[in-house]
């Protein structure tokens, strides 16, 4: 992601958007016992079952993480090229299943808040820009501490609860971080952003795709198969003919989504952060996958983004990590693009009461 009205560039802890790979907090534990507490071994090795088999974000059999010090080391060094870092995290599943031990909001800031004084300890605090604490919240995916069960219907981001959570563990890590902007990403309930709780946000971090927005997947025949070729194999005969064929009509869905985004921005006044976006959600380097329409799409939807006013930062597509070599091997439309994000004017309400300096 590279920021609107500066010479800032961002890289997000994460999977995505010109970021380096994801990296893990360490999950807490309700136990009582010191020696039961992660945080007790902030160097701990983790070991993680893949998430998927078909797509190419992390590892896709068994890993071994560890988090400390490398998490820093990687902080520091992208600050040694005028990088700074945005800190998010997936919660993934580990081999004891930590992270449902997070059980309340103060759990999930007192993660990130041990997180941050690790952190601190190795001096590269100030090459963080901003804070995540959750990926793509409320998903059960993501964050399923936040359910009994997969049945369980998504919390609504307009809940009560919903407010709890998210005030009181943001409340946690700003007592001690005041002047760190702090978010959670979203990606969905989209329909119910003015009845959404957003007081507790510095900035609206939603990802939004051409994708999950219009049908495009249903046609496809694509429905996020982890473990079965059969979802990448629809897409591969389908999805650019089925672009190419409904063009207008696809772009038209990406438009509305921008313009609602943007003006879910006017009515909160938050700048928007995207991360994650805008054509479609996964793809890769693989026989029949052209990358042609997908990055005439990003390039397209960047500058209607950017044109808002409403965008503190930008990312150019879902594919801005190293492992996918077709998005990047046109070197000159990413540099297009980088610029017009470096160009791109904030609204005034933004500037004067700028989140990120």
């Amino acid at each position: 992601m590279v920021s609107s009205g500066n010479d800032t560039t961002v890289f997000r802890s994460h999977h995505r958007a010109v970021w380096a790979p994801k990296s893990e907090p360490p999950t807490s534990t309700t136990s009582k016992e010191p020696d039961d507490d992660p945080h007790d071994h902030p160097e701990k090795v983790w070991h993680l079952p893949p998430e998927w088999t078909q797509n190419t974000w992390g590892a896709q059999s068994p890993i071994d993480v560890q988090v400390m010090p490398a998490l820093p080391d990687f902080i520091r060094t992208a600050g040694e090229h005028g990088i700074r870092t945005g800190l998010s995290t997936w919660f993934r599943q580990d081999r004891d299943d930590t992270r449902l031990r997070i059980s309340n909001p103060d759990d999930l800031g007192r993660i990130w808040l041990d997180t941050l004084r690790q952190l601190d300890m190795a001096g590269v605090m100030d090459h963080v820009i901003y804070l995540d604490l959750c990926n793509e919240w409320p998903l059960h995916r993501w964050a399923p501490f936040l359910y009994g069960s997969t049945d369980e219907p998504e919390m609504k981001r307009s809940s009560e609860r919903n407010r709890q959570w998210t005030a009181d563990s943001i409340g946690i890590v700003k007592a001690e971080y005041p002047d760190l902007p702090v978010t959670f990403s979203v990606c969905n309930q989209y329909d119910d952003l003015a009845e959404e709780h957003v007081s507790s946000l510095d900035f609206l971090e939603p990802h939004l795709w051409m994708a999950n927005s219009s049908g495009f997947y249903d046609k496809v025949g694509y429905h996020f198969e982890p473990f079965d070729p059969i979802g990448y194999d629809n897409v591969v005969a389908n999805a650019k003919r089925e672009y190419l064929d409904k063009q207008e009509h696809y772009d038209n869905q990406l438009w509305a989504g921008i313009e609602k985004l943007a003006q879910w921005s006017r009515d909160t006044g938050k700048p928007l952060v995207t991360t994650e976006c805008w054509a479609i959600v996964d793809y890769k380097d693989w026989p029949g996958l052209d990358w042609d329409w997908v990055n005439d799409l990003n390039a397209r939807a960047v500058e209607r983004a950017a044109a808002t006013g409403r965008w503190a930062g930008i990312a150019t597509s879902n594919f801005a990590g190293p492992q996918f070599r077709g998005a990047w091997r046109d070197v000159a439309h990413h540099q297009r693009l980088t610029g017009i994000i470096h160009d791109a004017a904030l609204d005034a309400d933004l500037r004067d009461g700028a989140v990120f300096g």
